[in-house]
């Protein structure tokens, strides 16, 4: 556990109100429990309900479960009594420190782990809970295989019914089916991970799970419809926006040396990396529909913008699409093939910062409709010129290459497109360009002819098998490796082929695989013509 007086004695902000009052005031009357218990959720929504707690207007606290990874309760949730240790690394090059004490309690929520899976339950039986906000990454909603076939988790968790279940929808949905049973009470189900339309995609998981549980005799009917009526079971769309990468030792160091003792960086058998503290940027927005039917706290007051549907998905649009992620994706693509490590630094290199600020300004900009709260334009100009050229973000290529195979439909897709709709797709360089890099990532090979490791993603293997045959420095037509992948509608949200952006694709694929040093080459080739 921390130690109170060495905190203070570093300069950490401590809370207040006292712990214990708001961990029996949430023994008593549970409000809001969070799905996922890493380094998003510690940096982010606890310090909202921080805010909250410390005004006055939040007397509970957010119950963690964690469903994959029972080491991140164990380890960093445990020992440390619920508290979060957070470092706010600002632009200008400080460090704010906030002792966040808003987790009132954290579970592995699974069967594996019957006392905590129990625990759980109960809550989810308390009618004053009134919202379930979850962090599990895109691919934690991902039922299917590429082919549209089950997941063997989810075959298995469809068979078994509730409370054998072990994927994280099923695990919900079971907790939500015990809901049901005791009291039908509302409740707000909320996707605040990093893609679009996640309310939407969440909404679809439930219904799936308990629909095929349904059609077995594990649930009723009537549980079906208790989902699907809006005003009980609520699904609010949400855009959240907060550079939050792995604990880093650099953050590590500065506290040691600051009197903060017994820290350190976790790694934890499944791979998470975790601490007692977590880093993260100054710059933060998280939107969400206004669609609360069982209440919830005054969110406003922890600076959450509430609003419609509508105005959350074009904030969302604005940013998964054109203002963050895509220019995200691209440099982490690159910065693995050309050995970076850190985006800071990547962002030092003028060929990955024309590339991204291509890909936003050029590409993106033009086609992307204003939300109102937040003007596009001034998002990028954020992002560009502040947010990842700044040293204290220990974030990297690695980390944000995790997954690529579930976000091109979105980060690059959807402005793919749009420019199909304008008849302008053939102006696209900087898109196809990192949809090449991609293909050359997936070799597994950088621009030095080295191997290295690519960051985990549920695709790889079926997407790497289908390129193996392609080798460095030999030349050769990749058509027929490639067409699998780039007209795969799931991957891309379009077939590149009928969009006409395929053999461009192709191209410039073919030119980095020439031999080393042609990933440097096609790039600084292709995004030369761009102002500086």
């Amino acid at each position: 556990m921390f130690d109170l007086e060495d905190l203070r004695g570093a300069g950490v902000d401590i809370p207040q109100k006292e712990k214990e009052e708001i961990i029996q005031n949430t023994q008593e009357c549970p409000q809001w429990v969070h799905f996922g218990g890493g380094n998003l959720c510690r940096a982010f929504h606890a310090e909202v309900a921080q805010t909250l707690i410390d005004q006055g207007v939040f007397e509970t606290g957010i119950i963690v479960c964690e469903t994959f990874d029972e080491e991140i309760i164990d380890l960093v949730y445990t020992p440390y009594q619920q508290e979060i240790l957070e470092v706010i690394m600002h632009e200008k090059g400080h460090f704010e420190q906030k002792l966040l004490q808003s987790t009132a309690a954290s579970y592995f929520c699974h069967p594996a782990r019957d006392e905590s899976y129990q625990a759980v339950r109960d809550i989810f039986k308390n009618h004053t809970l009134q919202l379930v906000t979850v962090t599990i990454t895109e691919k934690g909603y991902g039922l299917t295989t590429s082919t549209g076939a089950y997941l063997k988790s989810v075959e298995q968790d469809i068979v078994a019914g509730p409370h054998a279940a072990t994927h994280t929808m099923s695990i919900l949905t079971s907790l939500i089916w015990d809901r049901f049973q005791s009291n039908a009470a509302p409740l707000a189900l909320v996707s605040t991970d990093n893609f679009s339309q996640n309310g939407q995609r969440f909404e679809k998981a439930i219904l799936t799970i308990a629909t095929e549980w349904c059609m077995k005799g594990h649930v009723t009917q009537a549980f079906v419809d208790y989902l699907n009526d809006k005003e009980t079971i609520s699904f609010p769309w949400s855009m959240i926006d907060r550079i939050t990468p792995n604990p880093s030792q650099v953050v590590l160091d500065q506290l040691t040396e600051s009197g903060i003792e017994g820290l350190s960086l976790i790694r934890t058998k499944k791979g998470t990396n975790i601490a007692p503290f977590a880093n993260t940027e100054s710059t933060h927005y998280l939107v969400i529909e206004d669609n609360f039917p069982n209440g919830r706290p005054d969110l406003a007051k922890g600076g959450v913008i509430l609003t419609s549907r509508e105005v959350v998905d074009k904030a969302d649009i604005m940013k998964v699409t054109t203002c963050l992620n895509p220019l995200h994706t691209a440099m982490s693509i690159f910065g693995c093939l050309l050995g970076f490590e850190t985006i800071a630094d990547e962002m030092a290199d003028q060929d990955i910062r024309r590339l991204v600020e291509g890909i936003g300004y050029d590409e993106g900009l033009p086609v992307v409709e204003d939300p109102g709260i937040i003007q596009p334009k001034t998002f990028i100009d954020e992002v560009v010129r502040l947010r990842l050229p700044n040293p204290l973000i220990p974030d990297t290529p690695q980390r944000i290459a995790t997954d690529t195979s579930q976000k091109m439909a979105i980060r690059f897709g959807e402005t793919i497109k749009k420019n199909v709709e304008k008849e302008q797709v053939d102006a696209l360089q900087f898109i196809p360009l990192a949809i090449a890099g991609w293909l050359r990532y997936l070799l597994a090979i950088d621009d030095e002819g080295q191997s290295f490791e690519p960051s985990p993603d549920p695709l790889l293997s079926e997407l790497q098998s289908q390129l193996a045959a392609i080798k460095l420095g030999e030349a050769m037509d990749t058509a027929s490796y490639i067409q699998p992948i780039l007209s795969n509608e799931t991957l891309f949200g379009l077939d590149l082929y009928q969009a006409g952006l395929a053999c461009k694709v192709q191209t410039y694929f073919e030119q980095m695989l020439t031999g080393t040093g042609a990933v440097r080459h096609t790039l600084h080739e292709t995004v030369g013509g761009l102002q500086e």
